[in-house]
């Protein structure tokens, strides 16, 4: 069994098509998709169609829940906000319909965010204005009762691959469409890969366990980058042109 797993592509059409290029060499089972799928000023509604004609095991992440809870009165953020105007009857009815996890197999649980939440930390902490490796005890407690031997997720778009204390696999394959982010809840702290390049992963099952390869894809982020400006972006467009979230070309916050 080889899983192809792929996250957090908001929207970024051309980061999809490049990992989907990448992966017709390597000759996997399955492609699953970990949610956050839509939500940024890229290209929602064509991304979306894209990925209702693959029939990959499929996601909702906490975007997914944010866009589809967006009311006058509840206008949401921008980037959900954007994706929602964007999107057609066909689209949110293929989103409502998207679960919050899914077993694979008795062996291979997916979630977004840890198995209990789709907005929570899995596999990394905040640290003042950074993510960080979260402690083993952190980890422990956020998995919870799942006995999968390979737990899937998503969400921070850190890619990382850890051991439980119970021996399973815990691979959070990174993000295909955005590499660098920031926000402000509990408080501001930013995510940064220091590359554009779209991330996926492949998890195989073998005799030994589960061995995983986290890839990286270059892609033409510039284009990706030039829409996001175009529609109002800078923070978008400096995320996906360098992988970094500081603003200063000095590089990366320090904390």
């Amino acid at each position: 069994m080889r899983i192809a797993l792929l996250s957090d592509i908001h929207g970024n059409l051309p980061a999809l098509e490049a990992v989907v290029a990448d992966l017709r060499a390597r000759a996997v089972d399955r492609i699953v998709n970990l949610g956050d799928i839509l939500s940024g000023p890229l290209w929602p509604l064509e991304t979306a169609r894209y990925l209702m004609a693959q029939d990959w095991p499929t996601i909702a992440g906490n975007h997914e829940r944010q866009l589809l809870s967006i009311t006058p009165a509840k206008p949401g953020g921008a980037s959900d906000r954007f994706a929602r105007e964007c999107l057609g009857d066909a689209e949110l009815t293929w989103l409502r319909a998207l679960p919050a996890t899914m077993r694979l197999s008795d062996d291979v649980f997916l979630c977004h965010g840890t198995p209990r939440r789709d907005i929570e930390y899995f596999l990394d902490s905040q640290v003042g204005e950074r993510l960080v490796l979260a402690t083993a005890t952190e980890v422990a407690e956020r998995l919870g009762e799942e006995r999968a031997t390979l737990v899937c997720c998503g969400h921070t778009h850190i890619p990382r691959v850890l051991r439980s204390a119970r021996g399973q696999w815990l691979v959070n394959p990174g993000s295909v469409g955005l590499q660098a982010w920031d926000d402000d809840h509990p408080e501001v702290h930013v995510a940064e890969m220091g590359s554009p390049d779209a991330r996926y992963a492949i998890a195989e099952q073998s005799e030994r366990g589960w061995v995983v390869q986290s890839i990286s894809v270059p892609y033409d982020h510039e284009s990706a980058a030039r829409i996001a400006a175009r529609h109002g972006r800078e923070d978008w467009a400096r995320w996906l042109r360098t992988g970094y979230a500081a603003a200063s070309p000095l590089g990366p916050i320090r904390s």
